[in-house]
């Protein structure tokens, strides 16, 4: 184990001993960091926060502090980050809450850039990308692979979906479908296409991403069609599709609107 002479390390947390401290670094009680992790100088780590494998946290990262919820009294509520995630300098995640199921949950192979905020009793998929000062409420959900932009704001509930991309400075009130980029603030909010170039690095086929462009026009650029009606047409032409059916799908399990008003560019 390499801890600076500088750092403080409470006597009850738990560090594997290939984890790295950097100078000034504080691990509070109830931490628990497994093997290869890397903490720089001046992060902060704190709670009942257990973090993964072969992750490193930035300079004067906040990780694993009390909810932003006036609702919250101190209850004891849990921060689980995964495996080979890259927590960039000045970044925040907090803790669940009591009414968030008492936990947030990081997966694995993230990268959340520098000053980016992840909230209470978010979930955060695998492969997802956070551009620098990119911040979300509580109860946030992030599907796997899906990209955030720059300076972007998500209302709390908001759900992204997997291979989403959203352009920078956008402000996000509405759930956000997988396979689509979208860009603009609320009631400017525009669907602009399919995410071709993310789906096609991903390694989608290229009928698979036929399929989903296809059934992009239908839901999101047949003005005469009501949702239902649009999807229904969906399935009925795409639904062997397994991509297609996970877009259908998360449009029928949404609680919320989801964003469907397409840009003509």
């Amino acid at each position: 184990m390499s801890i600076h002479p500088t750092a403080i390390i409470d006597s009850k947390a738990e560090l594997d001993p290939s984890v790295e401290i950097g100078p000034f670094a504080v691990i509070d009680a109830g931490v628990k960091i497994d093997a290869g992790t890397v903490v720089s100088s001046h992060a902060h780590i704190s709670g009942q926060t257990t973090i993964g494998k072969n992750n490193t946290i930035g300079s004067f990262t906040c990780i694993g502090f009390p909810p932003q919820d006036l609702k919250y009294h101190g209850e004891k509520t849990q921060l689980i980050i995964g495996d080979n995630n890259h927590i960039r300098e000045f970044s925040s995640m907090h803790l669940g809450t009591p009414g968030g199921h008492g936990v947030t949950m990081i997966g694995s192979n993230n990268l959340f850039m520098a000053y980016t905020h992840v909230a209470h009793d978010c979930i955060i998929g695998n492969h997802v990308i956070m551009v620098n000062n990119a911040t979300m409420g509580g109860h946030v959900e992030v599907g796997d692979r899906a990209t955030i932009g720059g300076m972007t704001a998500i209302h709390q509930f908001v759900r992204i979906g997997e291979y989403a991309y959203i352009g920078g400075m956008s402000g996000i009130s509405l759930d956000i479908p997988p396979y689509v980029i979208v860009a603009g603030i609320r009631n400017e909010l525009q669907i602009r296409s399919i995410n071709r170039i993310g789906l096609k690095r991903a390694g989608f086929s290229s009928e698979d991403i036929r399929n989903l462009n296809k059934a992009f026009m239908v839901i999101f650029k047949t003005e005469d069609l009501l949702l239902q009606d649009a999807l229904a047409q969906v399935v009925k032409d795409f639904g062997d599709c397994a991509a297609v059916a996970r877009l259908v799908n998360f449009f029928k399990v949404s609680s919320r609107n989801v964003a469907r008003l397409s840009s003509d560019d």
